[in-house]
């Protein structure tokens, strides 16, 4: 029989009881002097962080991420030389629900990978879908406050979400994605992840190359019907994070092959479209994918808060050989996903396990600050540069900084330098050239049941124009179904 360790304070003192708080008699008031009730309470009130403002809803596992391909002649990225196998978590997620919100409401799913490669932690934060609503960093608090809750009702209200969509046209390539199958994936083994946004790569001869992320189910794609993911929020909530929970645990580990788009660096001025704009895809034709490796899921959090709820992504986590792009969106997420965390989590959120640097050292002149438990010998000097042999900044081994070339007065607009920068063509392809009959009927019924929740008689009739400016046919057959 397993000895029996004694119940102790967080200090390691021994407890004298787990059932009976300290009092004057048997039935008599509490005594504050208690130390153990006063801690095991005063711990618990504190046992959660802040949710999420987005992806609050989710769950994760780890897994390995192995080189299968050759794209040595794109990037000198240590993840991704041939035959490299690096350690990795993964977090899937919904966009706008709250913590205890059904895993299969219609929406975005989120698609975070962090790889703990030899130089630092990297990280791609993508979704489940290649595009995004939006594509400068300044509208995405008021398209987020669109998708939760009215200030006075807490309810989700359909009026706010569309009146934000019709007065956004370049949400229109996103929310054909959303009202279409996509936007109710089967689970998450069987959906496809994206970077969406346009990142660079720069081999060991510097030359510089745009490039987008693809990460495609090894298990296939399934969707729900509507009907299905209705009946499955009210039987099951949480069916995304128990599915791959006990696919892991049964030994069925879900693989995803990793593949990638190159656009090579001078392209990118003349392109037919901006291809740094999120709401764009980038044409097969012109840029077929390449495989780059395959990642595997095949071990469970063994906490989930510490493990899942704690984890941190950032898309400012980037190895040398992986940069970024001038979109909009992704420079502002720069800032706002690590500063995010601090607020959340605590200032030295990245010394937590799961954030922390696995395979290469962090040294630095950081001190102090929130949950600080890294100490450092007395004698370490704690400013730069010193005398007392302490780290140096190195550029041959640092990120490629160049970034690119711009010259222009500061100004506050869209790019609108390419000929095919408008907001309609690429949703009217989906739907057109992408979905098949049966997906086409059901994006109709779907539509058809957003427009019946709308009250607002101005948000009416922008739904319309909408969806005339992306396909007039598929307005004739909204309007046809619902009367009008």
């Amino acid at each position: 029989m397993a000895e029996t360790k004694p119940t102790t304070l967080s200090t390691g003192s021994p407890v004298a009881s787990d059932e009976h708080s300290l009092s004057v008699g048997p039935d008599g008031p509490i005594v504050l002097h208690d130390v153990y009730l006063v801690e095991k309470l005063a711990q618990f009130n504190r046992e959660r962080v802040p949710e999420r403002i987005v992806h609050a809803k989710g769950g994760g596992a780890y897994g390995d991420f192995e080189v299968t391909g050759d794209v040595t002649a794109y990037t000198k990225a240590c993840l991704f030389q041939p035959g490299t196998k690096t350690p990795m978590v993964a977090r899937y997620s919904t966009v706008a629900g709250e913590m205890g919100s059904p895993d299969t409401w219609r929406d975005v799913r989120g698609f975070a990978l962090k790889f703990y490669t030899t130089e630092g932690n990297f990280d791609i934060v993508g979704n489940n879908t290649p595009v995004f609503f939006i594509k400068d960093g300044m509208k995405f608090p008021d398209f987020i406050h669109s998708q939760k809750r009215l200030p006075g009702s807490n309810l989700r209200d359909l009026d706010m979400q569309w009146d934000f969509w019709t007065l956004s046209p370049e949400t229109a390539h996103q929310v054909t994605y959303l009202m279409g199958d996509r936007g109710l994936p089967a689970d998450w083994r069987h959906m496809n992840g994206y970077s969406s946004h346009t990142y660079s790569w720069t081999n060991k001869d510097g030359e510089r190359f745009w490039v987008k992320y693809h990460f495609v189910s090894e298990q296939g794609t399934a969707n729900m019907t509507a009907e299905q993911a209705d009946t499955m929020a009210g039987s099951d909530a949480d069916h995304h994070i128990r599915d791959l929970y006990e696919a892991i645990e049964r030994g069925e580990f879900p693989s995803w092959k990793v593949m990638v788009q190159i656009m090579p660096y001078e392209d990118a001025k003349t392109y037919r479209f901006n291809p740094f704009d999120l709401t764009k895809v980038w044409s097969f034709k012109d840029y077929p994918r390449i495989e780059v490796g395959r990642y595997t899921l095949n071990r469970n959090p063994e906490n989930y808060f510490a493990e899942i709820e704690q984890l941190a992504f950032a898309p400012s986590n980037l190895v040398a050989g992986a940069g970024i792009s001038p979109d909009k969106m992704l420079l502002a997420r720069m800032f706002s996903y690590a500063d995010a965390h601090r607020y959340r989590i605590g200032s030295n959120f990245a010394e937590l396990p799961v954030n922390a640097p696995k395979n290469a050292e962090v040294n630095n002149y950081q001190r102090a600050g929130h949950l600080r438990h890294t100490i450092h010998p007395h004698t370490a000097p704690v400013y730069a540069p010193n005398s007392f042999g302490g780290p140096v900044a190195d550029p041959a081994q640092a990120g490629d900084e160049r970034g690119w070339e711009s010259d222009g007065e500061m100004i506050r607009a869209a790019a609108t330098l390419h000929s095919e920068d408008d907001d309609w063509g690429q949703a009217r392809s989906m739907i057109r050239d992408v979905f098949t009959d049966e997906q086409r009927d059901r994006f109709v019924e779907t539509l058809a049941g957003q427009y019946k929740g709308l009250t607002a008689d101005q948000v009416k009739e922008r739904f319309f124009w909408y969806w005339t400016q992306v396909d007039p046919d598929i307005a004739d057959r909204v309007k046809a179904a619902v009367g009008v």
